[in-house]
């Protein structure tokens, strides 16, 4: 039996209480409808599996959707149950009846945004969040005091047992998620133009990201040295800026649809045979600029024709195939599947293909593949405590392949696994593929 618990009436003596939904851009009821409440997508549901709440399964937030389009009033019970959702998508990649989730869930949280009054400290950490991570000059200018706080006695005192208990969760946990910082970090710049090594095969673009820019130059680096080694000519705008991933994921779809619109100027007039991109969850969302931009009269035709170049590295390397000579690497990785890789774009076999093609790696599958680590975008800070118990479990399941390096193509990822394995004082290489192909292809040795 499928229950709704906190459910308000529709009216309370003289007062009307507005229905959950309005009527700009809510989830599709054909969509809703697509769902026959099979259960095939119970067993892939991270939260589900947490849990074992009905209302914590894909299907069962679905069928709060369609309680709210029918005119239910938006309660916090409803809200709660759709804001633990991770929108890992594995649920999509199980579905026999091919329900768009992505598209139902996204277009859900657009609603909350806009019509559910978040309490004030809540409203005040997300604010927090978007007004620094989709701005790499913010992020870079707050470098310093993260090298000043990872290197002071600050950290240990707050890292102690009791004053970490004083710290609210969200906050506790930004502060371990918060990655090393290189100083070279502070004033790197992207070259403009990057040649091909030898005959030019391809024109691209790449897209360098906000979190990526900042905290990961070093993936930006080997993708732009991969890239330029397999033959590609490499364009890099610098007036480029955030793809609105880390908004459209979180309900923030009018924002989205700004920072899409500055992407696509950015990349605009280069005569790109593709756009690359290399972490995950930026690559899903620029992928779907069309559908985003759908309704602008101005941007529908270019979104459609930039989504249609945008290609994340591990695609664009196996399709050109390699040229580049790979020197061995003899190590043993587990490869990590990034939930908008495997599922909202359905991309398994290429980087496992990258990994195979350097000689004497070993590349191992940890278990349960397909559940999601606990990043997922902004979630490991909204959400700690589930995040924490999703990040040990693969932590759990990476250790038991017996690897001490790790493949992982989002930042967000790399992060939290990082994150959780110095909290229970397990020792990992976490890189992105690209950066094992780089050392492979350079003879370097280990990234």
């Amino acid at each position: 039996m499928i229950r709704i618990t906190d459910r308000s009436k529709g009216n309370l003596g003289n007062t009307t209480i507005k229905p959950a939904f309005d009527s700009h851009e809510p989830p599709s009821r054909e969509l809703i409808d697509d769902c026959i409440h099979c259960g095939f997508c119970l067993p892939t549901c991270p939260t589900y599996l947490l849990w074992g709440e009905e209302m914590d399964s894909p299907r069962g937030r679905i069928y709060l959707m369609k309680a709210a389009l029918n005119g239910d009033p938006l309660t916090d019970s409803m809200v709660l149950h759709w804001d633990l959702c991770l929108g890992c998508m594995a649920c999509v990649t199980a579905c026999p009846s091919g329900v768009k989730y992505d598209r139902l869930i996204e277009d859900t949280r657009y609603q909350v945004e806009r019509r559910y009054p978040r309490a004030l400290a809540d409203r005040a950490f997300r604010k927090l969040i978007f007004e620094i991570f989709p701005h790499p000059n913010r992020l870079r200018a707050i470098l310093p005091l993260l090298l000043f706080y990872r290197h002071s006695p600050l950290s240990k005192v707050l890292e102690s047992r009791l004053l970490s208990k004083l710290i609210p969760s969200r906050l506790r946990n930004l502060l371990e998620l918060a990655p090393e910082v290189d100083p070279s970090q502070f004033s790197y710049k992207y070259p403009e133009k990057i040649p091909a090594k030898g005959k030019r095969r391809a024109k691209v673009g790449l897209i360098t990201g906000c979190v990526q820019r900042i905290f990961f130059s070093h993936v930006n680096r080997a993708t732009i040295n991969v890239l330029s080694a397999e033959g590609c000519e490499v364009y890099i705008p610098r007036s480029q800026g955030c793809c609105g991933a880390l908004a459209l994921h979180s309900g923030n779809k009018d924002a989205a649809r700004d920072f899409a619109r500055s992407l696509i100027n950015a990349f605009e007039g280069l005569d790109l045979d593709y756009i690359v991109i290399n972490a995950a969850g930026c690559g899903s969302t620029l992928k779907e600029y069309a559908l985003l931009l759908q309704k602008d009269a101005i941007y529908r035709d270019r979104a459609k024709e930039f989504a249609g170049k945008i290609v994340d590295v591990s695609e664009l390397l196996v399709k050109l195939g390699p040229v580049a000579k790979r020197h061995p690497l003899r190590i043993r990785v587990a490869y990590h599947d990034a939930c908008h890789l495997r599922h909202a774009q359905g991309i398994r076999k290429e980087p496992r293909e990258l990994l195979t093609s350097i000689p004497e790696l070993e590349l191992v599958e940890p278990p349960e593949a397909d559940i999601c680590c606990g990043s997922a975008g902004i979630y490991n800070l909204l959400n700690p405590e589930a995040a924490r118990e999703l990040g040990e479990r693969k932590l759990k399941n990476i250790s038991s392949t017996g690897a001490k390096y790790v493949a992982s193509a989002n930042p967000g990822c790399t992060l939290q696994i990082s994150s959780i394995a110095q909290l229970h004082n397990q020792s990992f290489h976490i890189a992105h593929p690209v950066e094992y192909l780089e050392a492979s292809i350079l003879g370097k040795g280990i990234p």
